[in-house]
């Protein structure tokens, strides 16, 4: 395999282990990942899986980009939709193979909680490392970030906020209570970015992935 395919295939690996990383957080039921949480409000009230809701949600984030970008979109970012297929396709995946667990009382229920932001947290940090493409929540954070001029962290932590507050609307109109958001929320929203700062400091895979791309 070239140094180019084994780029493309740890961002690939990087997309499964997060996919299994929400699925885990979400079947410890106390919260989804915060970019999750749409897709699994939804997906309790219609006919359709997560994956499937997650695609229409990241769909829609790849045309703001267009829309907000307009001609200083790059082309090859449309190459986010495949992105968002594979994603989509693994986490239905994710939430098939993991539907044996079902962690009774609240200290299962964390121990699953904290094991699965670890997974979404390695997962992410692999799918990074290759700097092969951008997925559809990033992109969309980059483009508004962007366009407005402030700072990335900035956004995405606005970006985050927007996305739960759509999440708590939803479950409100929907089921006249709050699904999707919890304390596994707030954990997960707090813990993965510095899950993954200490997996890019102390994991010698992920500096072998980042140099592939340094090498290229």
């Amino acid at each position: 395999m070239t140094r180019y395919g084994k780029r493309y295939f740890w961002f690939a690996a990087g997309i499964l282990i997060n996919a299994f990383g929400v699925a885990a957080v979400t079947r410890a039921e106390l919260g989804t990942p915060p970019i999750a949480g749409v897709a699994y409000v939804f997906s309790q009230k219609f006919p359709l899986t997560m994956g499937q809701v997650t695609f229409l949600f990241n769909g829609m984030l790849i045309l703001l980009q267009v829309a907000l970008l307009r001609r200083k979109f790059p082309p090859v970012q449309l190459l986010q939709m495949l992105v968002n297929i594979l994603f989509s396709a693994c986490l239905d995946l994710a939430m098939a193979a993991l539907d044996w667990l079902r962690p009774a009382g609240l200290p299962a229920r964390f121990a699953v909680l904290l094991a699965g932001c670890v997974v979404l947290a390695l997962g992410i940090a692999i799918e990074v490392a290759p700097g092969v493409l951008t997925a559809p929540g990033e992109g969309a954070v980059r483009a508004l970030a962007q366009v407005t001029g402030r700072r990335f962290g900035s956004v995405k932590a606005a970006f985050d906020l927007t996305v739960v507050g759509v999440t708590l609307t939803a479950s409100l109109v929907m089921f006249g209570q709050v699904r999707g958001i919890g304390v596994g929320t707030a954990v997960s929203a707090l813990a993965v970015g510095r899950i993954i700062n200490l997996l890019n400091a102390r994991l010698p895979l992920l500096r072998h992935i980042r140099g592939l791309a340094e090498e290229d």
